[in-house]
């Protein structure tokens, strides 16, 4: 027999399908008037170089992202600097590649 299901046809003995809703990434928007535009070279300089402190992460807004980077690396003895780091030169090049464009508000950066 079949099962009619939300005007389908589902063979019987199979789960119904779920279609889960496709979310769009949000697009930036432009900075309003009074509001201090990021640079992009500079966070991407910033996670290059100081990325284990969670300096760009600081500088981009997203404070408690910058403050677990900073507090691995000093609450392990500096063995976890290393992979914040690695973490760092990462974002870093993704900043000057252009993957990361916008700030935690959302904000484009500026080249």
């Amino acid at each position: 027999m079949a099962d009619y299901n939300n005007g389908g046809y589902q063979p019987q003995g199979q789960q119904p399908m779920y279609n889960p809703p496709r979310y769009q990434p949000q697009a930036g928007i432009d900075p309003p008037p009074g509001y201090s535009q990021k640079s992009r070279v500079a966070a991407g300089v910033f996670g290059i170089l100081l990325g284990a402190y969670g300096i760009h992460s600081f500088y981009l807004g997203n404070t408690s992202r910058g403050l677990m980077q900073l507090l691995i690396s000093f609450l392990t003895c500096g063995f976890g600097a290393i992979a914040m780091q690695i973490w760092g030169i990462v974002d870093g090049i993704k900043l000057l590649d252009g993957r990361i464009n916008t700030d935690a508000n959302g904000v484009f950066l500026k080249d």
